[in-house]
Parts: C-alpha cells; structure tokens; sequence
C-alpha cells in the first residue's frame, strides 16, 4: 500500500510538472514570441481555451477520457510547433483549457511536498528554459507532453486514496484572484519586452529560480492568516511594480518570482476547495484567460503605468479588513 501511494505521488509530481512547464514554455511564452505578441494571430487560442475549459467542466464524461483525448490532442497539435496556423492555435487552447480542470481535480489528491516539488520544479524549469530560442522547442512540448500523458495513465490506474489537506486552506473570492493574475500578466508580459530592464536574460536567472523555490516553501509552510496573506501579496506585487518603474533588476528578480509562487499556490489552495466543476471551470476562465489576456493587452499596449491604481484598491481593502478583524478579536 506504500509502494502504490508513493509511486501515485511520483506520477501526479510529473503529471502537474509537465502541463504547467508546457503552458509556461509553450502556451504562454512560446506562441507569444513565435507570433511576435500580435493578438490579431493569437487571438484563437484563448478563445479556444475559454471553449476547451468550458467544455471540460461541463462535458459529462469521465475525466479519464477527457483528459486522455485532450493531451493525445496537445500532442498531435505541438508536433508541429511552431508552424502553427490560427485553427491549430484554436485547437491547442481547447486542450490547454480543456486539461486545466483536470489538473485542479488531479491536484486535489496532492500532499504539501507534492505541490512544493511539482510547481517548484516547474517555476525553475521555466525559468531555465525562458532564455531558450521560441521557434526551437517543439521537442521540448513533445517530451513535456508525452510525460504528462504517461503520467496521468499511470496515475489512473494505481487509483490510491491520497493524503489531502484542503481542510487547511482558506478560500478567496473571484474578484481578488483574477486581480492577482492580471498584476502578474501585465508585468510578466511588460518585463519580456523590456530591454532595459531583462531580468531572465540580464544574468538574474538563478535568483530568479532560487525566490521561485523559496515562494513555494512560504507558501506551504507559513502558516498566515487570511488577510494577512492578502495583506503581503498585495505589499510584494507593489514592491515588483515599484522595483520594475525604478529600473532595480536585482530586487525585482528576488522579490516578483517570489509573490509569482505564493499567490499561485494560494490560488490553488483556493480551487481544490471549490467542490463543483462546473464552478471550477468559471474560475479557470476568469483567472486563466480573461485576467492573463488583460494582462498581455495591457503590455502591449503600454499601459503598465496605470496598473498601480489596482494596488490602492486591493492595499485599502486589506488593511480595512485587518483594521476589522482586530476590533472583532477586542470586542470577542
């Protein structure tokens, strides 16, 4: 019984590791650069992942099946990276969405050091691999997909009852979590275009993987309160913008790739909670592609300058509820 819940964890670390290295290295950046962040050409693919993650949270089929068609799908599809055209780019966004329920469902069945070893792995290979040529890692996506396909079997059929600690979290509201992602996207999109300031490319790289790792362990490991987590990751993402306008490449490297770890996994602390799919869905599609394409549209655009108003916004906010919260405790 130990073999199998060990061997279970190994493949559901591999399974979260590839698909979230893949949409990284692939989806995100990758058709990005190839495509030279024209949305005109790209537009297909969030599109596509709205409609795939729709699909997949509403589509009553077993997830097995779901998920064996649609990375046998990403496969086929990045075979032919980087040639992509814009009907493949719709069919690689249905696969990608499709598999992001899957991945919540998978992750539910995740121990603390699964989730610290697969999405910091994940952050440091990324951040590895960010530096390479876009139009050259098409065996790059193959291997990342192959593993995950292979993954996801093996983790089907040894079928354990996996430790779970989703008592341990708390839940945060849409809102808050779609703000977090669009601060992300608009300085990770800003900062890949900014000569002056290429903080993966500016020799930062181990700095970067090493505050990845390290917002990861706070993450799962400090045990905060609920606005107080609010509270720092909304202090972290002001430091990121404020070191990013000020051009310090080397407090940014510590400090983003930080805040980048911990409110993700925050995020993820909140959707394992949420028991519905077809809620699970909704979320994925605000936060994975309606905030993250904001995001991109906001970079591309030029129009970074305005998004520290979302920081007065969400700074009040959690130091009103912190104000509450302390004369409730006074008054309990």
């Amino acid at each position: 019984m130990l073999e199998r819940e060990v061997m279970f964890n190994i493949f559901l670390i591999f399974f979260v590791f590839a698909e979230l290295s893949f949409y990284l290295l692939i989806a995100q950046t990758g058709i990005v650069e190839v495509f030279h962040s024209k949305i005109a050409l790209i537009a297909l693919l969030p599109v596509g992942g709205v409609i795939g993650t729709y699909l997949s949270a509403n589509l009553k089929m077993q997830e097995h099946y779901k998920a064996l068609f649609l990375l046998s799908l990403q496969i086929s599809i990045v075979y032919f990276y980087p040639h992509l055209n814009p009907f493949m780019l719709f069919l690689l966004g249905i696969a990608v969405g499709g598999m992001s329920p899957i991945i919540i469902l998978t992750i539910k069945k995740a121990t603390k050091l699964d989730l610290m070893l697969s999405l910091g792995s994940a952050y440091m290979f990324g951040t590895f691999f960010f530096t390479s040529n876009p139009f050259h890692r098409e065996t790059l996506g193959i291997i990342l997909s192959v593993t995950a396909l292979l993954s996801y079997i093996f983790i089907e059929e040894i079928k354990t009852t996996n430790r779970s600690f989703v008592k341990e979290f708390y839940s945060y509201p849409l809102y808050l979590m779609v703000a977090w992602v669009f601060l992300d996207s608009s300085l990770f999109e800003t900062l890949s275009r900014d000569v002056n300031i290429p903080i993966w490319r500016g020799g930062f790289g181990y700095e970067i993987m090493f505050f990845h790792a390290l917002g990861v362990l706070a993450a799962l490991s400090i045990r905060l309160e609920y606005y107080q987590k609010i509270f720092l990751i909304t202090v972290m993402f002001t430091l990121s913008y404020l070191f990013y306008f000020i051009k310090e490449p080397l407090y940014l490297s510590i400090v983003y790739p930080f805040v980048i770890s911990y409110y993700n996994i925050v995020i993820l602390q909140s959707l394992i909670k949420v028991k519905n799919l077809k809620r699970i869905g909704i979320y994925m599609i605000f936060i994975g592609w309606i905030a993250s394409g904001s995001g991109l549209m906001v970079a591309l655009n030029g129009y970074i300058l305005y998004v520290p108003l979302l920081f007065t916004v969400l700074f009040v906010e959690s130091i009103q509820k912190q104000i509450n919260l302390k004369k409730e405790l006074s008054h309990a």
